[in-house]
């Protein structure tokens, strides 16, 4: 099987026209329509049932569109992640939301600074719950991600657990409480994330938010409240404050990367980051627990 011939099977899969889909590829249908017939012939099963009005997947059609979409954008992803590689200044990619490292941030770098496999960090900012498709994708070597990401294709190691607190803004009802309960929040506008959801709380259907700046501006301005990992606290402003929710379920932050990873800058980063986890564990563990454990819960 050709990868031209799965690319041009695939436009006509999703747009179920041989005209579109020539338009889509930019190349006139009649080489369109006989390279998918080529791969019918390799492949011995009939792919689209083709009439004088119209065009469907059979069987064989719809299960090859699933792999052949999977196919592409592996081959995709490793083109980029070659030509990242083969750069005269090697690097590596690392992709997180802002105000999205915890506070492990320049820990780590420090740390990696002083491993010999040691490359420029580059920072790819981006928004919520984007970070595991940017890895998949060959856009990123590694990645901080939160809450219950989908880590498929990625190996990951857990970093921290962290409790949860909403944010609101300082003249907000809840304000000056100690603590709150996520029956609190009832009726309260939650924002509506444009990745994964990373808020437990149940509430009136808000703005849609993308990063972490858009988000505490919509706080401040009292058009949203967002229940969010503790370690928010380090990024706030004046005019938002952050209350503990004691029934909200500890979130977590991974560090990720692509399965099969052979990179020894990636490992060398990988070690630097746990090991920054594991030190900060040791002097300031959980309930004074001076164990070392790896991950910290805060």
């Amino acid at each position: 099987m050709e990868a031209r011939e799965l690319a041009y099977f695939v436009a006509v899969a999703e747009e179920l026209s041989f005209t579109r889909a020539a338009q889509r590829l930019g190349i006139a249908q009649p080489p369109l329509s006989r390279a998918v017939k080529q791969l019918e012939r390799r492949l011995g099963v009939i792919l689209l049932e083709r009439t004088s009005r119209r065009v469907a997947l059979t069987v064989a059609g719809q299960v090859l569109l699933e792999e052949g979409r999977r196919a592409l954008e592996g081959l995709a992803a490793g083109t980029r992640r070659a030509r990242r590689a083969g750069r005269p200044d090697p690097r590596l990619t690392l992709a997180m939301k802002a105000a999205g490292d915890g506070g492990l941030l320049p820990d780590i770098l420090a740390a990696f600074e002083s491993e010999p496999e040691a490359v420029a960090i580059e920072v790819l900012f981006c928004g919520f719950g984007e970070q595991a498709a940017l890895l998949r994708g060959g856009f990123a070597d590694v990645g901080l991600l939160h809450g219950r990401p989908d880590l498929t294709g990625l190996d990951s190691e857990t970093l921290l657990v962290e409790r949860q607190v909403v944010v609101v803004p300082v003249r907000h009802r809840l304000a000056g409480r100690a603590v709150v309960t996520l029956a609190d929040l009832d009726g309260e506008v939650m924002p509506r994330w444009a990745g994964p959801p990373q808020g437990d709380a149940d509430g009136l259907e808000g703005p849609e938010v993308r990063d972490a700046g858009q988000l505490m501006q919509l706080i401040a301005m009292g058009r949203t409240v967002a229940v969010l990992p503790e370690s928010v606290r380090a990024y706030l402003g004046g005019d938002v404050v952050c209350i503990p929710v004691l029934d909200a379920p500890p979130t977590a932050m991974v560090i990720a990367w692509p399965e099969q990873s052979r990179s020894p800058a990636l490992a060398a980063f990988v070690r630097a980051a746990t090991g920054v986890v594991a030190h900060r564990g040791a002097r300031w563990g959980p309930d004074g627990d001076r164990s070392g454990a790896g991950v910290r819960e805060w």
